[in-house]
């Protein structure tokens, strides 16, 4: 039975916070979006802290509609850059290692045929979230805040429709916990075309608190033309957060479409360039070493 726990409930305060800053309330203090939620300045304070770390004003700025081109702007990553200096999908801010397998293309013309998959709910920083594996490791992972729970179930189950399907949350919970604690090895099984998986790889290059663009990832697979067959291949990735298809903008900067919904993908942005921030300042708190100790940690290193 699903039980909407207290990550869950953190999306939920940010969904109708996203709501009420488009509605105008961008300029909004600490009391008067408290009021607004009907919580007290204090709790307000407290559920953002405990989701993402910075206060409610700052994380306004990540919310508001103009922060994708920013983003654009500031952190766009080019991707054979960031292949070349070693940067992966799982980022610098968690210690989650990622490692994966893809199916052959005559696997993924039998649509599933003689796979077991295992399916459960989780609660999770972006709602309610539906986790799948294999025998290999993790083949999806969907949110149903905006879309619904039946419909994402169903929505996942008809890209591999002959597959045997099993809920076994119990077996798949070491997995969810990993993925969303950011710690630990989660093995994916990418299951798609060959042009689905190579986009897939790609968006695993792209650096958390940092975008692209569809037609970079296109370049990035050898065939810059292909940005809308692209695109496809990135609405239809079977792993959202897992495979940061939420990293990928618009050209001009707006945030184009989520299949799980554009709030799911604006908070997601919004809690990765927050987390950025907080590790930099971080960082920044530690004293350089310079001079005769710099020289020393050399020596002994």
């Amino acid at each position: 039975m699903r039980e909407v726990g207290e990550q869950s409930y953190h999306y939920g305060v940010i969904g109708r916070a996203i709501e009420l800053i488009d509605a105008g309330g961008e300029d909004l203090g600490l009391t008067e979006l408290a009021a607004h939620m009907n919580m007290s300045p204090a709790h307000f304070q407290r559920v953002f802290s405990a989701w993402v770390g910075v206060s409610p004003k700052r994380y306004q700025q990540y919310l508001r509609l103009g922060h994708a081109k920013s983003l654009l702007q500031e952190r766009f990553s080019t991707l054979e850059t960031a292949h070349a200096v070693g940067l992966s999908g799982s980022g610098r801010l968690h210690d989650l290692f990622l490692r994966w397998e893809a199916m052959s293309p005559g696997e993924y013309a039998r649509k599933g045929a003689g796979l077991t998959i295992r399916w459960g709910w989780f609660d999770s920083p972006f709602g309610l979230a539906l986790v799948m594996g294999t025998e290999k490791g993790i083949c999806g992972l969907a949110f149903a805040a905006e879309t619904g729970a039946e419909p994402t179930l169903a929505d996942m189950r008809a890209r591999w429709p002959n597959a045997d399907y099993v809920e076994d949350p119990m077996m798949l919970r070491p997995l969810a916990e990993a993925i969303f604690a950011q710690k630990g090895e989660a093995a994916l099984h990418m299951m798609g075309a060959p042009l689905q998986i190579k986009v897939w790889e790609a968006l695993l290059r792209i650096p958390s608190g940092h975008v692209t663009t569809y037609s970079e990832l296109a370049r990035a697979i050898d065939n810059p033309r292909a940005v809308r067959a692209v695109g496809t291949a990135v609405g239809k990735n079977p792993m959202s957060w897992l495979i940061p298809c939420h990293r990928v903008l618009r050209k001009g900067g707006d945030i184009g479409g989520y299949h799980w919904g554009v709030p799911v993908k604006r908070a997601m942005l919004a809690f990765e360039a927050a987390r950025d921030d907080r590790a930099s300042e971080k960082e920044a708190d530690f004293p350089a070493v310079t001079g005769e100790a710099e020289e020393t940690g050399r020596q002994t290193a």
